[in-house]
């Protein structure tokens, strides 16, 4: 009898700390990493996430893991139903768009760099533009002369394109077929990445957690 009650108890406790993560996580406008969760959930925070991962699976909106957290998103096979054609204001510019895919793919990468791909140079507007999308942040120094600093992609860039690590970033022969990419070079170069999509090891500093 006492282990009944027992059992009964610690199901409902389990029951509330799955609600308590489920309402969490829908009230949060940005993607919630496991350690604030555990300040609040407790250390089975990760089995609970998995718990709620499966039962969202075949719904509407999903639980999903995006760099360094975890967010509600759309199912992806609904996404294109819900997506409404609207006329952006401010566009990317062409410098923007080569630049963040030299980020996504060579990080960390200084400015000099970046240059060294595009073969022009890269003005201060470009890289302010892609900090206020919040899609790249300064990184480390490089310990050479100078002390160039370092530019890599954020937590908030996976979450934007729906990507869970940079491993998921499309390989330069699936950018090829997309027609995303012309005769230029510009995401190779530097001994970063080769036509298998390999991405580069970089120095430690990827700018995501838990990768």
């Amino acid at each position: 009898m006492i282990k009944e009650v027992t059992d009964a108890h610690e199901a409902e406790a389990r029951i509330g700390k799955l609600r308590l993560l489920e309402a969490l996580l829908f009230a949060s406008a940005e993607p919630l990493d496991e350690e604030t969760l555990a300040g609040r959930i407790g250390p089975e925070v990760g089995a609970l996430l998995e718990e709620l991962r499966a039962h969202y699976a075949p719904r509407g909106v999903n639980l999903v893991r995006t760099g360094g957290g975890w967010a509600m998103r759309t199912a992806a096979d609904l996404a294109p139903q819900l997506r409404r054609e609207e006329e952006v204001s401010r566009k990317l510019s062409r410098a923007a768009i080569e630049t963040l895919a030299i980020i996504a793919y060579h990080q960390p990468v200084t400015r000099g760099e970046i240059e060294s791909i595009r073969g022009v140079a890269t003005s201060k507007g470009t890289l302010d533009l892609l900090m206020e999308h919040g899609w790249i942040r300064p990184g480390r120094r490089r310990e050479t002369p100078g002390r160039p600093l370092t530019w890599i992609t954020t937590d908030h860039f996976l979450d934007h394109f729906g990507l869970e690590s940079l491993r998921d970033l499309p390989s330069v022969d699936d950018l090829r077929a997309a027609g995303l990419l012309d005769s230029r070079p510009v995401l190779l170069g530097l001994g970063g990445m080769g036509d298998d999509g390999a991405l580069p090891s970089g120095d430690g500093d990827s700018g995501h957690d838990g990768e």
